[in-house]
């Protein structure tokens, strides 16, 4: 066995126990916080259907559907706006000299 192969072999696996960097609390932070936006989105849409569903097979209180109906639409209007602003910025980025 060639001496080099050993000595590549040994560095290789060396490397591969090297520990990954950690993430900032920049990126936690923001991770999370978008991950909570996201969750609170799906909560609010969730519960805009339960009350349209009871709404329509119980007879459930017409001003908590009115009210769980325009805290969706507030939702989704949110959700769009930060979306153009995304593609808005993608778009600039895309546009800037290289």
């Amino acid at each position: 066995m060639d001496i080099r192969n050993t000595l590549a072999l040994q560095a290789y696996a060396q490397s591969r126990l090297a520990p990954q960097p950690a993430a900032s609390t920049a990126e936690t932070g923001a991770a999370a916080a978008f991950s909570a936006a996201v969750e609170g989105f799906a909560t609010t849409l969730a519960e805009g259907e339960a009350q349209a569903r009871a709404a329509m097979t119980s007879g459930a209180d017409p001003h908590a559907l009115i009210t769980a109906l325009a805290q969706t639409e507030l939702a989704v209007e949110t959700a769009v706006t930060v979306r153009d602003r995304v593609v808005e910025a993608y778009q600039e980025i895309l546009r800037m000299p290289v």
